[in-house]
């Protein structure tokens, strides 16, 4: 049996999505103008990986059915929900106790889909932003004290903390919400009827984008304030952020290479109009000072380098290539190749598959030497388990 095969992931059109990133990247026409918002590469229920052979498509799970994670690329339009993942022995126990209670999978009132942990690793293909932590307290005294409709929060954090705080806002009634946030998103839309529009690095920008969104029936989502409270991290192409159990984030806009483990558990604290309980995102999200770590590829050899993680669900590394330059490298176990830009032949032994827009993604079965090559510049991520640092 050949070590290498071209791998067809899933496409996802959720109403965040963009509608030219992926369906370039896949040479797939959208004259229907869906949404593409992620592509899938993996054995996840909600979307597995269909495996080609030349003698048609096969399931990715008939080659491997315990691939500990899930490997994704996103394109964000419009911003994700403020989100929390739990922790693998709280999935465990929250799951088990869901199951136990009858709730089903498929309700909108589920809070956990499996009984695993979410970490996730995610790497910028284009300029990002996202939400990630809570600011550290003299950013946060800051901002509560600048921005002047939020300034009656500054006691409230003074006395209660990162925990009351954000306790106090998610239990806030819609009422209270109203009348904090609509002075403040009247007075952004002042500011840019004057012609100053906020740049991307001021909250007001995504305060007011998030507006647009997710104000429904004069009513206002409570997820604005977090903008204010959490980190604004700006990601230039090839940085990353790992999102550990505990920590809020939000994705706001950009493309990604997405690693995580293979789960599907979200908690979510607005930015939404899905399911969100506060009782059990209290429980796990983690009110502390943040200091975002942005991550730089570290250099495993001339040609590769890997983001390093505190988890074992996962490894991303990346090779990049340029025309006719050759990487190789082996594998333990089954591993998924994602190009991002260019071209290359992966080859090993007598087989050989073309990666290219349109076909960008391979399987690569355990125990295989496999051989790269540029056939122009080119950038290809590789997702494998973390056993396989080297």
């Amino acid at each position: 049996m050949a070590g290498i095969y071209k791998l067809e992931g899933a496409i996802k059109h959720y109403d965040w999505g963009g509608y030219t990133f992926i369906p370039t990247l896949l040479q797939k026409e959208n004259k229907e103008g869906k949404p593409f918002a992620e592509y899938w590469m993996g054995i996840h229920p909600l979307g597995v990986g269909q495996v080609i052979t030349k003698d048609g498509k096969n399931a990715l799970t008939n080659y491997s059915n315990s691939l500990s994670y899930l490997l994704k690329v996103l394109d964000v339009k419009d911003m994700l929900s403020i989100q929390v993942h739990p922790s693998k022995e709280a999935a465990e126990k929250e799951y088990a106790r869901e199951n136990a209670a009858g709730i089903p999978l498929e309700s909108p009132q589920r809070n956990y889909k499996d009984d695993n942990h979410k970490p996730e690793l995610m790497v910028a293909l284009s300029d990002f932003w996202l939400l990630h932590g809570f600011k550290p307290a003299e950013e946060l005294v800051y901002t509560l004290l600048n921005v002047v409709e939020l300034r009656e929060l500054l006691p409230v954090f003074n006395q209660s903390g990162y925990s009351g705080l954000y306790k106090y806002i998610m239990e806030m009634p819609q009422e209270e919400v109203n009348r904090i946030l609509q002075p403040l998103l009247d007075n952004i839309d002042a500011i840019y009827k004057e012609g100053t529009r906020p740049d991307k690095y001021d909250e007001d920008y995504w305060a007011s984008k998030a507006a647009k969104t997710f104000v429904r029936n004069g009513d206002i989502d409570r997820g604005i304030f977090s903008i204010y409270l959490f980190n604004l991290v700006h990601l230039k192409k090839g940085e990353g952020v790992f999102q550990a159990d505990g920590v809020p984030h939000a994705y706001l806009e950009g493309q990604n290479v997405e690693l995580m483990a293979n789960s599907d558990n979200v908690l979510r604290g607005g930015l939404t109009t899905k399911h969100i309980d506060v009782v059990e995102l209290m429980k796990h999200i983690k009110c502390e000072a943040t200091t975002p770590n942005i991550l730089q590829p570290e250099a495993i050899n001339s040609d590769e380098k890997k983001y390093l993680t505190p988890v074992n669900d996962f490894q991303l590394n990346v090779i990049e290539l340029e025309p006719n330059q050759v990487a190789t490298f082996s594998t333990t176990l089954t591993e998924i190749l994602l190009l991002t830009e260019g071209a290359v032949e992966v080859s090993s032994g007598d087989s050989s598959i073309e990666l290219k827009s349109g076909s960008v993604s391979a399987v690569v079965l355990p125990g295989t030497t496999v051989v790269v090559k540029g056939r122009s510049k080119a950038t290809i991520y590789r997702a494998s388990t973390a056993i396989n640092n080297r």
